[in-house]
C-alpha cells in the first residue's frame, strides 16, 4: 500500500492527521503499525493515549503472502475431525464372522453385516448360518477380478456395447407430461463429457412435514421456488399519448402464486430505469417516463417486462405431481438451482436431487457428485432396457472424480492426460501430440493397453503380466 493510501486509511478511523504524518515516518502500511507496540509509536513523538488510542482503531492485522500462480492458505491449528462411522455387529453378525474366522473365510465385514440384516429375530441351525458364509464366500470370490485383469477394458466394453444399441431419441417425459428430460444415446455423452449445464436441466423436489402431504401447501413451496417475472401476473399496456406504462395486474394469477401488489411495486421501483417514476391508481401501476423520448420509453419497457418479482432463478417452470409410490406430493422443476433450493422450508434436504453433475459437486461434494454419476449412468442405460453391471459405471465414476473434481473422459479430461504419447495420439489430433512431444523428447514406456497395440507387442497384461523363465536340469546353482 502507497503512503498516500495508508494516510487515506488513517484519516478514515478518525486518527488525527498529525499523528497520522508522525506515523509515515517510519511505517508504510497498516500492518507495519499494527505489529509495532505502543512503545515504539511513543518513541516517535506520540503520547501513550494516542498511541494506544491509534492501535485500536487500527486493530489487529494479518499479512498473507501471495503470489501471481499460488495463493498460500493459512493452515488450521486445530486438526480436522475425521468422519468415522464403524460397522456395529449384531448377535447374528458376531455368530456369522465366528463360522467364518473358524472356517478361515475372508470376507468383507460390510458382506456380513448386510447379511445379519435380513437375519434379525430369524431362529435358524447352525448349518444354515454355515451355508450362508459358505456360499457367501463363493459367491464373493467369484465376483472378483482376476489378476492383471485389464479393468478399464471391459469397463470400456461393457458400456461401450450397449451404447451402441441406445436409440437417438431426444425427449421423454420425466414422470409429468409438462417437462421434457433429455435421455438415451445424448444424455450418456452429456455425462461422460462433465457438461457444465445440461441441455434440459431438471430438478426432483421432495418435501417434508405438512408439505409432503397438503396440495395447498406444496403448491405454496411450488411459488417460492419457481420464479415469477412481472409478465406471468400482470399486463402491459403502453399509453404513448402521455409516454408511460399501465400495468394491469391480474389477481387470480397472483393468488396463485402467492404475490401482493406490495411486491410489484417494490419491484419495480428497484429498477434502475424506472425507480421514483411509479404509482398507483384503481388496482393498476403507472410508470411514467421522465423524458419525453420514445427511446427512453423503449428503454423502460425493456427493463420492466422481465424484473423478477420472486422465486428463485434459473427454475423456469415448477410442477408438482403426486408420487404413486408414496403417495406424497412431489415437484418437478424445469431449470437446476441446487443451492437455493435447498434454502427453501418444506423441502427434503436428503432427498432432493438434480441431474446437473458439476452443480451436484459445488454444492454437495465430489463424492455425492461420484453418485451421481452412477445413478444418472445407470439409470440412462436401464430406461433403454440395457443391462450393465454397475461396478463398470462405477469405475468410471471414480475415475472422473478421483483427483475432487470432476472431469470429463475426453482429450480436455482424462484421456487427454495419459502419460503415454502414444495413448493420447491414438485418441484425438495425432499430429499435434506426436509433434510436441519430439519437441520436448517426452519418453513413452509403452505401460498401457493401445501403445503396445500400435507397436506389435504383447499387452502386458494377463498371461503378458507374467515371464517365465526356464531353468535346465543340469544347470543347477
Amino acid at each position: 500500500m502507497a503512503k498516500k493510501d495508508t494516510m487515506n486509511a488513517l484519516l478514515k478511523r478518525d486518527i488525527d492527521p498529525e499523528t497520522a504524518e508522525l506515523l509515515l515516518t517510519r511505517y508504510s502500511t497498516l500492518s507495519q503499525i499494527s505489529e509495532a507496540g505502543s512503545e515504539e509509536l511513543v518513541s516517535l513523538g506520540i503520547s501513550e493515549e494516542e498511541a494506544s488510542s491509534a492501535l485500536s482503531k487500527i486493530g489487529r492485522r494479518t499479512v498473507s503472502i501471495r503470489s501471481e500462480k499460488t495463493k498460500k492458505v493459512e493452515e488450521i491449528e486445530e486438526p480436522m475431525e475425521h468422519p468415522h462411522n464403524p460397522l456395529e455387529l449384531s448377535e447374528e453378525g458376531k455368530r456369522l464372522k465366528e463360522i467364518a474366522d473358524g472356517k478361515g473365510i475372508k470376507i468383507p465385514l460390510k458382506i456380513i453385516v448386510d447379511i445379519a440384516k435380513r437375519l434379525r429375530n430369524a431362529d435358524l441351525p447352525e448349518e444354515v448360518y454355515e451355508k450362508l458364509v459358505t456360499v457367501a464366500a463363493r459367491m464373493y470370490e467369484s465376483h472378483r477380478m482376476d489378476p492383471n485383469e485389464s479393468a478399464g477394458i471391459m469397463a470400456a466394453q461393457s458400456i461401450g456395447e450397449p451404447g451402441t444399441q441406445m436409440t437417438m431419441r431426444t425427449f421423454h417425459y420425466a414422470g409429468v407430461a409438462e417437462i421434457n428430460v433429455t435421455l438415451g444415446l445424448p444424455r450418456l455423452i452429456e455425462i461422460v463429457d462433465a457438461r457444465r449445464v445440461p441441455s434440459t436441466p431438471m430438478m426432483t423436489v421432495r418435501l417434508t412435514g405438512m408439505a409432503a402431504e397438503d396440495e395447498n401447501i406444496a403448491r405454496l413451496v411450488s411459488s417460492e421456488i419457481e420464479m415469477t417475472n412481472l409478465l406471468d401476473v400482470a399486463s402491459i399496456r403502453t399509453d404513448i399519448t402521455n409516454m408511460r406504462f399501465i400495468i394491469q395486474p391480474d389477481m387470480r394469477k397472483m393468488d396463485a402464486r402467492g404475490v401482493k401488489m406490495e411486491d410489484l411495486i417494490d419491484r419495480l421501483n428497484k429498477v434502475k430505469a424506472a425507480r421514483g417514476q411509479v404509482e398507483t391508481k384503481d388496482q393498476e401501476i403507472i410508470v411514467t417516463s421522465d423524458e419525453s423520448s420514445y427511446k427512453k420509453l423503449q428503454a423502460i419497457y425493456d427493463a420492466i417486462k422481465g424484473v423478477k418479482i420472486k422465486g428463485i432463478d434459473g427454475i423456469i417452470r415448477a410442477v408438482i405431481r403426486r408420487d404413486s409410490k408414496t403417495g406424497k406430493w412431489v415437484i418437478y422443476t424445469e431449470g437446476s438451482n441446487l443451492k437455493e433450493v435447498l434454502k427453501v422450508a418444506g423441502v427434503d434436504l436428503y432427498n432432493t436431487m438434480t441431474n446437473s453433475i458439476q452443480e451436484v459437486a459445488d454444492v454437495l461434494g465430489i463424492e455425492a457428485a461420484r453418485n451421481s454419476i452412477i445413478k444418472e449412468a445407470y439409470n440412462t442405460l436401464s430406461e433403454q432396457g440395457l443391462s450393465v453391471d454397475i461396478r463398470h459405471i462405477m469405475l468410471v465414476a471414480d475415475l472422473m472424480t478421483n483427483d475432487g473434481y470432476v472431469k470429463a473422459i475426453g482429450r480436455h479430461g482424462i484421456s487427454g492426460r495419459k502419460s503415454s504419447v502414444l495413448a493420447r495420439a491414438a485418441f484425438e489430433i495425432t499430429a499435434a501430440h506426436l509433434l510436441h512431444a519430439a519437441m520436448i523428447g517426452e519418453i513413452d514406456h509403452l505401460d498401457g493397453v493401445a501403445e503396445n497395440i500400435i507397436v506389435g507387442q504383447p499387452v502386458t497384461l494377463g498371461t503378458g503380466a507374467v515371464n517365465l523363465i526356464y531353468t535346465p536340469r543340469g544347470n543347477k546353482q
